[in-house]
C-alpha cells in the first residue's frame, strides 16, 4: 500500500506519512501510559520541577566527565536545545574544583551557510552557545583544552572518528517538531527514496554530513531561536550521524515541552517501545539503541486533546 503524502511538506517524508492507526494510537497516551512504556532497553522518567528536570540533565555531564583519566578519556555529545543545563554544568565543575582537563565533549551539530559551518561570530552559532553558556565559564585551571571540544566543522571525518578515540559515555539531545534528535531529519522523497523512505538500516549508516533541513525544521528553529526570523535560520546543517550515535553508550532525551509537542513527544516514546522504527520519524530508529532513555518535565507533557486558541 502506498505511502501517504505528507501533509505539511509534500516533497519530504514525515511523521504524517505514517500509518494513521500509529498516528492514533500515540495521541491517546496519558501520563500514566508514558511511564508504562519503559521496557528492557528503554526507560522513561518523569520530573516535578524544572529545576530537578535541567539539573538532573546537567549532572549527566558530571558523571559521564568523573569517568575520564589521561589513560581512558571519556566524554559527553551535547546539544543546543535544550541549552539551559548548559551554565549548570560549569557552576558545579566550579564548586567541587572538578578536574576535568582529560575530559571531551562533542557537539551534536552546527548551521552551515554557503556550504560552510557558521563562524562563531553568528548569532545562532551553536559552538558560541556552548562555549559562552558552558565552557568559558569553568576556571581555566579545571576545563578541558580546545582540542577535547569537537564540532562537526571541517573535517567530519576527523569528527567521526573521534568517537573511535574517546569513550562517549553519554549523547543527549532535545527532540524537534520533525522528530529528529541533533539535525538528523527526515530525507527528501525523491529519486531512491520516492516511494519509501529510507529502511532503518540504510538510515543507520549515515555518518556526520551536511543536511538539508525539512522546512518543518527551519521554522521551528525560526520560532524557537530568532523570535519568528525565518530568513536568518540557514537551510543547511553539518551534524552528528546515527553511525556516531550508536557509538554512545547511552543515548538520553530530555522532553521539557518546548521544542516539540505533546503529540510528537508521545509518538516517538511509543515507536521506540513497541520497536516500531521508521526514518520518516528519525527519533523512533533508537527503538534499535540499546540503551535509551526518555526525560520528560511532568508539566510539560500536556495533551493531545482539542482546544481552540
Amino acid at each position: 500500500m502506498a505511502r501517504a503524502i505528507s501533509k505539511v511538506a509534500p516533497g519530504w517524508w514525515d511523521y504524517t506519512t505514517l500509518d494513521e492507526k500509529i498516528l492514533n494510537d500515540a495521541a491517546k497516551l496519558t501520563e500514566k501510559d508514558l511511564l508504562q512504556l519503559s521496557r528492557p532497553g528503554f526507560k522513561v522518567v518523569f520530573y516535578e520541577t524544572i529545576e530537578d528536570f535541567y539539573l538532573a540533565e546537567a549532572l549527566e555531564y558530571i558523571e559521564a566527565w568523573k569517568q575520564s583519566t589521561d589513560d581512558n578519556p571519556a566524554g559527553i555529545c551535547g546539544p543546543i536545545g535544550p541549552t539551559e543545563q548548559l551554565p549548570l554544568v560549569a557552576r558545579i565543575v566550579n564548586a567541587l574544583g572538578m578536574d576535568v582537563r582529560s575530559a571531551h565533549f562533542w557537539g551534536m551539530d552546527e548551521w552551515v551557510e554557503d556550504g560552510k559551518p557558521v563562524p562563531v561570530t553568528h548569532p545562532l552559532s551553536f559552538a558560541k552557545a556552548d562555549k559562552e553558556m558552558c565552557f568559558d565559564k569553568i576556571g581555566k585551571k579545571l576545563r578541558m583544552p580546545d582540542a577535547n571540544l569537537h564540532f562537526p566543522i571541517g573535517d567530519l571525518a576527523k569528527y567521526t572518528k573521534s568517537y573511535d578515540d574517546v569513550r562517549c559515555v553519554v549523547m543527549q539531545g532535545g527532540q524537534g517538531e520533525v522528530k529528529h534528535w541533533a539535525f538528523n531529519d527526515p530525507l527528501p522523497r525523491e529519486g531512491k527514496f520516492k516511494d519509501a523512505p529510507p529502511t532503518p538500516a540504510e538510515y543507520r549508516k549515515l555518518k556526520a554530513r551536511i543536511v538539508d533541513l525539512h522546512p518543518m525544521t527551519v521554522i521551528q528553529n525560526a520560532r524557537t531561536s530568532g523570535g519568528g526570523q525565518v530568513q536568518m535560520v540557514p537551510l543547511q546543517a553539518a551534524t552528528v550521524g546515527p553511525f556516531e550515535t550508536w557509538k554512545a553508550e547511552k543515548f538520553s532525551i530530555w522532553h521539557a515541552g518546548v521544542h516539540d509537542n505533546p503529540f510528537g513527544m508521545r509518538l516517538t516514546s511509543l515507536m521506540i517501545s513497541k520497536q516500531l522504527p521508521d526514518s520518516s520519524v528519525p527519533m523512533s530508529l533508537l527503538a534499535e539503541h540499546p540503551n535509551v532513555q526518555f526525560n520528560f518535565l511532568r508539566k510539560g507533557i500536556g495533551t493531545c486533546a482539542a482546544e481552540m486558541h
